[in-house]
């Protein structure tokens, strides 16, 4: 039996019905029973047979985490070390989603996950602590970095952008800061792969979609589609802009693309191209041409 914690949010909601049409095993839980209360943990995994848990829950509010340094701390920190203690505690491995903004973004080339953290804001300050403490409490335990995650169970950049650019004849979109764009759907089947392998290996591991482009490059991809599909239905014009154009709370990283060679040779994941991908996305959710949600 796996424990899927934070089934409602983005990526769980994507993993609960992906592990439905697989005929995986699994209980989920979100905010009712929280992560921040190790007697609540035990108490729901008691009688259970937990084997597995996957944790997708986290606070990733990245700007707003530089006001609620404690909240987010408690979310991405203590709340995962309770997992981690818990797993270890019944004998069964843990997979702790994480993210880029463990490190600084001075790269230039794909970060290997060997490479020191560096984290710059709180919020991936409190995810590479996250990281260590699921690391240190339990001995089967992986770490699963991702980035730019989008899907059609939340708020996202895709989303965003789609509206914008219904409402606006343009707008402004940073094309200075370099990653990889990753699909949920993706993302979730890289999970599954993990779950249901017979050879665990643990430790950290990357996964985002393959190549490489700025938030502009995925706007105008985003645009192009929408067009396409009918979903904007007069152009918009897409400018790029510098960071310092685009002032945030917190700092993005400048360069945040993953090397995902480790988890393609430990479990034979596929890596979709990032455009592939989004394509894929665009006709799986806008399948109506002209009519999004």
């Amino acid at each position: 039996m796996i424990w899927l914690v934070g089934n409602r949010g983005m990526l769980g909601t994507e993993l609960s019905l992906l592990f439905e049409r697989e005929g995986v095993e699994f209980v989920g839980t979100d905010r009712e029973v929280s992560i921040l209360d190790p007697a609540a943990l035990e108490a729901f995994a008691a009688g259970k047979g937990i084997s597995g848990i996957v944790n997708c829950a986290a606070y990733t509010a990245v700007d707003k985490a530089e006001d609620e340094p404690e909240l987010c701390r408690a979310l991405n920190v203590d709340g995962p070390a309770n997992l981690a203690r818990l797993a270890k505690n019944v004998g069964a491995w843990i997979l702790h989603i994480s993210t880029d903004y463990v490190f600084d973004g001075t790269g230039d080339r794909p970060y290997l996950e060997s490479d020191p953290v560096a984290p710059t804001g709180v919020y991936g300050m409190t995810k590479a602590d996250g990281e260590r403490q699921v690391l240190e409490n339990c001995a089967k335990s992986a770490v699963l970095r991702t980035a730019w995650l989008y899907g059609a169970h939340g708020p996202n950049f895709v989303a965003t952008m789609l509206r914008l650019m219904k409402e606006r004849p343009s707008i402004g979109v940073v094309a200075d800061q370099k990653g990889t764009p990753t699909w949920a759907a993706d993302l979730a089947r890289a999970i599954l792969a993990i779950a249901r392998s017979g050879r665990k290996r643990y430790g950290v591991y990357h996964f985002t979609n393959s190549g490489e482009t700025t938030w502009h490059g995925f706007a105008t991809e985003i645009h192009r589609l929408g067009r396409e599909y009918g979903i904007i239905e007069r152009d918009c014009e897409v400018k790029p802009l510098r960071t310092d154009e685009y002032p945030t709370k917190a700092r993005r990283p400048a360069y945040s693309v993953l090397s995902k060679e480790k988890i393609k040779a430990d479990y034979a994941v596929e890596v979709p191209d990032w455009k592939r991908s989004l394509s894929e996305y665009f006709s799986v959710t806008y399948r109506n041409v002209g009519t999004s949600r």
